[in-house]
C-alpha cells in the first residue's frame, strides 16, 4: 500500500512535469504563428496601401517608417531581408540592430526553400532561454515572393515554471498526508490480517515433544487460515501418538538393552565359577592332608564371584532407582568436603576460595556424584609416576560449579561421544553405571556435566548446578 502511494506520487509528479512542458511548448508555438500572422497581414496591408510598386528593390523605402508602426502595434520586434537574406529593415533601434545578423545563413535560406509552407522556424538556446526564430516569404499582391520576415522569439517560461512549483508543492503536501495515512492504515491493516498469524506463530514456538501441546482455537477464521490451524491441530495429534509409541520403544529397548547388559555382566563370573567347581570336582580327594586348606580356597573363590554378582546387582538396582530429590539448603563445599573424606590416597587434593556456597541440593546425590567422579579419576591414574587429583569448588554468577581434575590416561577422541552411555566402559572391569548416574543427577537440577580430556596428560570433569 505504502509501495503504491509512492509509485503514484511520483508518476503524477511526472506526468505533471511532463503536461507542462508540453502545454508551454504548445502555448509557445501558437502564440509565434499569431504573432507571424498578424505581422504578415500587417505587411500585406502596407503593400497595397503603398505608392511605391511592391518590389524587392522597393521594400527598404516602403517599410521605411512602417516597420515601426507594426511593430509598436504588434508589440514584437521583427526584421525583413530580402531574397538573398541581405537585411533590409529591422524594427529595433539603431543601437541594437549591429546585433542583428546582416546577412542569413545558407542553411536558412536553403530551409525556407525546401519548405512545402514556405515558412522555417529555427530553435536555439541563449542565456538559458529557449529562443526561436521564424522565416517567412513576404509576397506581393500577385503572391510572388519579395522579402523574407524574421520574427525572433524568446520563450519566457517564468510564470508556467511558477506555477508548476505550487502546483508541485501543493501535490506533495497532499501526497505526503496520504503516505502517512497510508503506513497507519497499513500498520494496523497488517496487524489485524496477521493476528491469527502470530497466535499459530507462538504456538508453534511452544511446540514441546516431551509434555502435552495445546492445540490452537480461533474464532470466525479465514478460509487459509483455517486450514493452516486444521493443519497444527492435526500435526499435534499425530506428535502425541508418535511421542506415546516413542516413548513406549525407547522404554523397551531402554529394557532389552539393561537385560542384556545384566546378562553378560552375570555371565562374566559364572564361567569362572563354573569351571572352578569342575576343577574342585575332578580333583579333590577326601584323603588329602591340605583336603581342609584346598575347601577353604575353594570356599573363598565362591564367596569372590558371589560377591562380584551381588555388586553387579546393587550398580544396576542404584541406577535403575533413582531415589527422589529431598532438596535442602546446605553448604557445597564442606559435603564436597565430607564426600573426599572416604578417600584415603594422598594424591587427592581439595582448593576452595570460598568457605560456603549456599545452594539448594539433595545431599546424597550429591555426594554421589562427586564420588563417582573421583573413582573414575583414581582408576585413571594407576600407571601415572606422579598422579595428582584436583577438585575445586567455586560460585559462578548463580550456579556452583564442581571441578575433578587428573593427570591420568586421559579419554581416546573415539570414545568421547559415549562416555556418558549406561552401559558404557573403557575399563577391565565395572558396569559403565557411574557416569550416566551422574549425568542423570546432574540434569535432573537443570545442570550440565561437561569435560575435556588428552590422551596422556589427563581429563577435566566440569559440574554446574543452579544454586536456587
Amino acid at each position: 500500500m505504502i509501495l503504491l502511494v509512492l509509485i503514484a506520487s511520483v508518476l503524477i509528479a511526472g506526468v505533471t512535469i511532463y503536461q507542462y512542458r508540453e502545454q508551454s511548448k504548445d502555448y509557445h508555438q501558437n502564440r509565434l504563428e499569431r504573432k507571424e500572422e498578424q505581422i504578415l497581414q500587417s505587411i500585406s496591408y502596407v503593400l497595397k496601401e503603398t505608392t511605391y510598386p511592391p518590389t524587392a528593390e522597393n521594400l527598404e523605402a516602403i517599410f521605411k517608417d512602417e516597420i515601426y508602426k507594426i511593430a509598436d502595434v504588434q508589440n514584437v520586434p521583427f526584421n525583413i531581408y530580402d531574397l538573398e537574406g541581405t537585411l533590409v529593415r529591422s524594427s529595433r533601434p539603431s543601437f541594437e540592430v549591429d546585433s542583428i545578423s546582416n546577412c542569413l545563413d545558407a542553411l536558412v535560406l536553403n530551409n525556407l526553400k525546401s519548405s512545402s509552407n514556405k515558412r522555417y522556424v529555427e530553435k536555439k538556446t541563449a542565456a538559458g532561454d529557449n529562443y526561436q526564430a521564424s522565416y517567412t516569404y513576404i509576397n506581393d499582391p500577385k503572391f510572388k515572393p519579395i522579402g523574407i520576415v524574421n520574427l525572433p522569439y524568446f520563450e519566457d517560461n517564468s510564470f508556467s515554471n511558477m506555477e508548476l512549483r505550487e502546483f508541485l508543492f501543493r501535490l506533495g503536501g497532499v501526497y505526503l498526508l496520504m503516505l502517512l495515512s497510508a503506513i497507519i492504515l497499513a500498520y494496523f491493516i497488517s496487524k489485524y490480517i496477521t493476528r491469527s498469524l502470530q497466535t499459530i506463530s507462538d504456538k508453534m514456538n511452544q511446540t514441546d515433544l516431551t509434555k502435552r501441546n495445546e492445540k490452537i482455537l480461533i474464532e470466525n477464521p479465514s478460509e487459509e487460515i483455517g486450514k493452516l490451524v486444521d493443519s497444527y491441530n492435526g500435526m499435534i495429534d499425530e506428535l502425541e501418538e508418535s511421542a506415546v509409541k516413542l516413548a513406549r520403544s525407547e522404554r523397551e529397548q531402554a529394557w532389552r538393552e539393561m537385560a542384556k547388559q545384566v546378562a553378560h555382566e552375570i555371565k562374566n563370573p559364572l564361567t569362572p565359577l563354573r569351571l572352578t567347581v569342575q576343577s574342585f570336582e575332578r580333583k579333590f580327594d577326601p584323603a588329602d592332608p591340605k583336603a581342609e586348606t584346598k575347601v577353604k580356597e575353594f570356599s573363598k573363590t565362591l564367596i569372590q564371584q558371589i560377591d562380584t554378582m551381588s555388586n553387579i546387582a546393587s550398580a544396576f538396582s542404584n541406577f535403575a532407582n533413582m531415589p527422589a530429590q529431598q532438596n535442602e539448603t546446605l553448604n557445597v563445599v564442606k559435603i564436597v568436603k565430607l564426600a573426599l573424606d572416604i578417600f584415603n590416597e594422598d594424591y587427592i587434593h581439595f582448593i576452595s576460595d570460598e568457605k560456603e556456597i549456599i545452594a539448594k541440593l539433595d545431599r546424597t546425590q550429591l555426594i554421589r556424584v562427586v564420588t563417582n567422579l573421583i573413582k573414575n579419576a583414581i582408576q585413571a591414574v594407576p600407571e601415572v609416576e606422579s598422579p595428582r587429583i584436583l577438585v575445586t569448588v567455586a560460585s559462578e554468577d548463580e550456579q556452583v560449579k564442581i571441578m575433578v581434575a587428573d593427570n591420568g590416561v586421559g579419554i581416546a577422541d573415539e570414545f568421547k561421544d559415549k562416555i556418558f552411555e549406561p552401559k558404557f566402559t573403557t575399563k577391565s572391569s565395572g558396569m559403565g553405571l557411574g557416569l550416566g548416574m551422574v549425568k542423570n543427577i546432574v540434569e535432573n537440577y537443570n545442570g550440565t556435566i561437561n569435560f575435556t580430556s588428552q590422551v596422556d596428560k589427563g581429563t577435566v570433569f566440569t559440574v554446574k548446578f543452579p544454586k536456587g
